[in-house]
């Protein structure tokens, strides 16, 4: 242990600093910035925020064609949105509107062959393209690092990721920069098995990280194999679970089997890190900072705090490639509790789902495919983890995982709270299988709703 201290401090004191120096990277300066503005008073920050939002909306309308004829259609011009209900005014901007036009996106006094440009991961099948400065880039990764602080990690230390498709460094460069650097250790969430976990806590013991860090099921799989092999080497100081909803039965399990909170963090490929919970635990601190965030009704009204609407962003920080307005097809609910760490960024209590998550009713009520998980494994036995898949209004198909208690008795009960719950003409179709595969991301989806 005080080896690994010592390699910790060696990497935050001075490996880190020189190697940002010599790249001449701005990353230590953004993150020292935001460690400090975290506490602000929150009218402060949203000042501030506001002022961001203004430059982005006479940027757009300078630079930008793409925005320049939304605005134009709609009727307005950056002066005129002066509150946040001027700002309704201009349309949403949804993934199909991104696919179309994506060049056309990006602001005329930036070079794409400049920009830093990636594919998103597409769970519908359709991945985004887009593109980002370096400054940006940089500036999310500033917010990310003093978010994983609030786990108990810092900097410097080694992180044991459960993630999909991980990219190992293959060459000596990249081994040696993975170590002076970011010290990682990978779980295959593409490839869980006993072996797998087992070569994992023998990697954790050796490089001792004290931050666990993955998808939140993935890191229920993991702590099920801890549990069930008894293995004890896995001991972090802090948990972080990201990338898709965390569920409480989930969280619970995850923290007795560990002996540490999870963090809950939510965030999305296109605008990064968007809220994340802190050491109290007592909702998701909102990234105001670099992103203008609203909840709205169905009617595209605001929601009120403690009413679910569905997540909407505007990146105050990507000026080569603004997403102005941005329907994340996520569903939350704001809050107006003040937490007690003092900090003045504001909280939202949940995330709630993704849009596509939700399940459709005849009547055209949605029933959030989130509780309904939550609900059945609670209210049934002998179901070891179920996937829900409505195909059409009147196809649901439910792949189920068995328990050992599983019984006939269990699949007539759950095809007919299924019935009740969606109507007479709803076909149940219960497929018995053994495991849930993860997208091609790494990540897992309980509820999926392929009606368009």
């Amino acid at each position: 242990m005080p080896g690994s201290i010592t390699s910790s401090l060696l990497r935050r004191k001075l490996f880190e600093p020189l190697i940002f120096r010599l790249n001449g990277s701005p990353l230590l300066r953004y993150w020292r910035e935001l460690e400090q503005t975290q506490f602000l008073p929150e009218e402060e920050l949203k000042n501030r925020q506001w002022q961001r939002l203004e430059r982005m909306l006479c940027h757009v309308w300078e630079n930008n064609s793409f925005y320049r004829e939304r605005f134009e259609k709609a009727g307005i011009t950056p002066e005129s949105v002066r509150s946040p209900e001027d700002l309704q005014v201009i349309p949403l901007l949804t993934k199909e509107d991104i696919r179309k036009n994506t060049l056309r996106m990006i602001s005329r006094d930036f070079d794409t062959a400049e920009l830093q440009h990636y594919k998103t991961g597409g769970s519908t099948g359709k991945p985004l393209d887009v593109y980002l400065t370096e400054k940006c880039s940089e500036l999310r990764n500033a917010c990310a690092r003093r978010h994983d602080r609030w786990t108990g990690w810092e900097v410097g230390e080694p992180v044991g990721a459960v993630w999909g498709n991980p990219e190992l460094p293959k060459d000596i460069k990249g081994k040696l920069k993975n170590w002076l650097l970011n010290p990682l250790i990978y779980l295959d969430t593409m490839n869980v098995t006993e072996h797998a976990v087992k070569t994992f806590a023998a990697e954790w013991e050796r490089a001792k990280p004290s931050l666990l860090y993955g998808h939140a099921h993935s890191l229920y799989i993991l702590a099920e194999y801890v549990n069930k092999l008894g293995i004890k080497e896995i001991k972090p100081r802090g948990i972080l679970s990201t990338s898709m909803m965390l569920l409480p039965n989930e969280r619970k399990f995850i923290e007795s089997v560990f002996g540490v909170k999870v963090t809950d963090r939510y965030g999305c490929e296109e605008l990064s890190l968007i809220a994340s919970e802190c050491e109290k635990h007592e909702g998701l601190h909102l990234n105001i900072e670099h992103l203008y965030i609203e909840f709205l009704k169905e009617d595209n009204t605001p929601a009120k705090p403690g009413e679910q609407g569905k997540i909407v962003i505007t990146d105050l920080m990507n000026y080569a490639m603004p997403f102005i307005r941005y329907q994340v097809e996520d569903m939350g609910i704001p809050s107006e509790r003040k937490c007690s760490c003092g900090r003045g960024l504001p909280l939202m209590e949940q995330v709630t789902g993704r849009v596509a998550d939700y399940l459709i009713r005849r009547d055209g009520s949605r029933v959030a495919g989130v509780s309904l998980i939550e609900n059945t494994l609670t209210k049934f036995s002998g179901i070891a983890q179920l996937q829900i898949v409505q195909e059409t209004m009147d196809q649901i198909v439910l792949l189920v995982v068995p328990a050992l208690d599983y019984s006939g008795g269990t699949q007539y009960e759950l095809s007919e709270y299924f019935i009740n719950l969606f109507g007479n003409s709803v076909n149940v179709t219960i497929k018995l299988v053994d495991c849930i595969k993860p997208e091609k991301s790494g990540k897992y989806r309980f509820s999926i709703c392929r009606i368009q």
